[in-house]
């Protein structure tokens, strides 16, 4: 379980910028949920690049410095909170890389053995953690190829997924040669209400809408381009991101393409029928 924030914009840009200072102030204190680990990933002229720690953000000066220089003009960073049971540790650190893919999960996909065995023998050899999200991107990835083409592949492995793991969280970012994906699908997921209560003694300590819309995502549209971000800031000027949706957004227009997760399940549901 995480927090996601990416960008798509027409010229490079820093967090500090996109979210202002004491906006970078609220998304960093997140950390007192998600302190498992950091991860960014941008892209510019050379290629995709990502950075990850298995260290706090809060108490990273990497992390200080990195959100404070303008890298891309599309990115994102990710706050983790270990699945329970999973280790804190390097290889476990999101975002996950392919070539100029990069990738990051704010959920569970369970049971992770069934998960894996979507993968075929190529794919699980690329496997280097423990995680059920870096076994979440080598699929989708693996449609990708399969496929030779983003968008199919995308639909693809979404409808699989939904089949196989409804009851699961598949928030993600994924950042391609291309486009940002935002994957925003859990509306059968179960929030991690008990393991937020016993992080804090008060619930007026929890930070905003984790105990009533923790897998929720919120966008904001400018002239300039498009941020996404999980819930947590308590900030106006956000709209909340549909339910069960994903959306396909080109690095050089702007453009977005919506994906329909659902209906790929149920034209999957007619092929097999």
């Amino acid at each position: 379980m995480c927090r996601l924030l990416g960008w798509v914009r027409q010229e490079p840009i820093s967090v500090e910028e996109l979210l202002g200072e004491e906006g970078l102030e609220g998304f960093t204190a997140l950390t007192r949920v998600h302190g498992d680990g950091w991860g960014m990933a941008w892209r510019d002229e050379e290629g995709t690049h990502a950075v990850t720690s298995s260290d706090s953000a809060a108490d990273d000066e990497r992390y200080d410095e990195l959100v404070r220089r303008p890298l891309g003009k599309a990115g994102f960073v990710h706050l983790r909170w270990a699945t329970g049971g999973l280790p804190v540790r390097p290889e476990n650190t999101h975002p996950f890389t392919d070539g100029d893919y990069a990738f990051a999960h704010n959920g569970h996909v369970s049971p992770i053995a069934d998960l894996e065995a979507l993968l075929t023998p190529a794919t699980k050899a690329l496997l280097v953690g423990d995680t059920d999200s870096e076994r979440y991107f080598r699929f989708v990835k693996q449609c990708i190829d399969e496929h030779g083409d983003l968008e199919t592949g995308l639909r693809h492995a979404l409808g699989r997924l939904l089949k196989d793991f409804a009851d699961c969280s598949l928030n993600a970012l994924m950042l391609t040669p291309t486009h940002m994906v935002a994957i925003h699908v859990n509306s059968r997921a179960t929030s991690p209400r008990q393991g937020l209560r016993d992080l804090f003694d008060d619930e007026d300590d929890v930070p905003p809408r984790h105990l009533s819309e923790y897998f929720a995502m919120d966008y904001r549209t400018e002239e300039e381009g498009l941020t996404v971000v999980s819930s947590g800031l308590d900030e106006p000027g956000w709209t909340p991101v549909p339910e069960d949706m994903a959306v396909m957004i080109d690095l050089e227009t702007r453009a977005v393409t919506r994906l329909d997760p659902v209906m790929a399940l149920q034209e999957e549901a007619l092929q097999e029928s």
